[in-house]
């Protein structure tokens, strides 16, 4: 692709990103000083590199996934947040008051507010969150509901058939030998504890350990895994985008957002902000997402923006970095 190629489909996907509207030889024959032959020409070999396509509607060009790849790779400067922004990021991070988990709260709020798009921040907590208590349920058909509750709300549950011949009351008694010794211990050195303090102790006390055991070890095992706080902002603004106005379209967003296997699908353990346009997402395949992780106070988790793939990238970008610069730990 030479210098003017390159010029030719920015021009094309900041233009379609603004206005929506299927860019034309004419419109960037006054731009770039060429006859509008010349344009064609040129339009016509980005088309065929794969970068711009037909729109079905008028005889103008659209980008492509891969002309909005080649872009963001290439072409794209992140966008200066205007003084607006940055005041209202502020607020937040300059208040010395904020729980991490509150200061998360407010920013997916704010970054849905200055997109117009979705936002959504995934925290997982369970090095913050310590063992509050521990209930069994007995349900019917020897079947029981494990709760786990921590200190900071969060409430799991678990369900399990009891292996044959296992007393509910053998269970129950581990659960109290469990509330008595760990409570207060962080859930993610659950397991561990587990293994080593508790196992001997209910050895000697419960008969059928090994069964009831494995039970608590499963349930504790699961949580910390799945300790993830999910905050959400915006989900209808996405569909207020032009690219959304088929019932069917805002039917399979609307229930992905409410997916909750979907939506732990956008976490990421990669530093850094990721771009993933199209079909590179595991969302959805008319959308873009974009994400970056933040570390702080031990917290850590994603935060992600869905849009269209005609979407601000270099305003979403900055705001994303800015966002987690102030909520990432500096390095000493």
């Amino acid at each position: 692709m030479n210098d003017r190629q390159k010029d030719l489909l920015k021009a094309i996907v900041e233009s379609y990103i603004k206005t929506a509207v299927p860019v034309g030889s004419k419109s960037l024959c006054k731009k770039f000083n060429c006859s509008s032959a010349t344009i064609r020409n040129e339009m016509s070999a980005l088309e065929s590199l794969g970068y711009i396509e037909k729109n079905h509607i008028s005889s103008g060009r659209i980008p492509s996934e891969e002309g909005y790849k080649f872009y963001v790779d290439n072409l794209m400067k992140p966008k200066e947040l205007t003084g607006e922004d940055v005041l209202k990021l502020q607020t937040i991070f300059s208040n010395r008051e904020l729980e991490v988990s509150d200061a998360i709260e407010k920013c997916v709020e704010i970054i849905s507010d200055i997109t117009n798009y979705t936002s959504i921040i995934l925290g997982s907590s369970s090095k913050d969150n310590s063992l509050q208590q521990v209930s069994i349920i007995p349900l019917q058909d020897n079947k029981i509901v494990a709760l786990v509750c921590t200190d900071k709300g969060i409430v799991e549950n678990k369900q399990f058939t009891l292996p044959e011949n296992t007393l509910i009351e053998e269970v129950v008694k581990t659960s109290e030998i469990i509330n008595k010794m760990l409570i207060g211990t962080p859930i993610n050195e659950v397991s561990q504890r587990l293994e080593f303090d508790i196992k001997p102790i209910i050895a000697k006390k419960v008969k059928q350990y090994e069964q009831v055991y494995s039970i608590f070890y499963d349930a504790f095992n699961d949580f910390a895994k799945n300790t993830t706080n999910v905050h959400m902002s915006g989900q209808i603004k996405l569909l207020h985008q032009r690219e959304f106005q088929n019932n069917e379209d805002i039917k399979r967003i609307l229930s992905k957002f409410e997916d909750e296997k979907m939506i732990k699908k956008i976490e990421s353990n990669d530093s850094g902000i990721k771009v993933y346009i199209g079909d590179e997402n595991e969302f959805d395949k008319d959308v873009t997402v974009i994400k970056t992780t933040y570390h702080k106070n031990g917290e850590e988790g994603t935060i992600a923006v869905i849009g269209p793939k005609r979407m601000e990238y270099d305003k979403v970008i900055a705001i994303l970095k800015y966002i987690s610069d102030n909520l990432t730990d500096k390095e000493a």
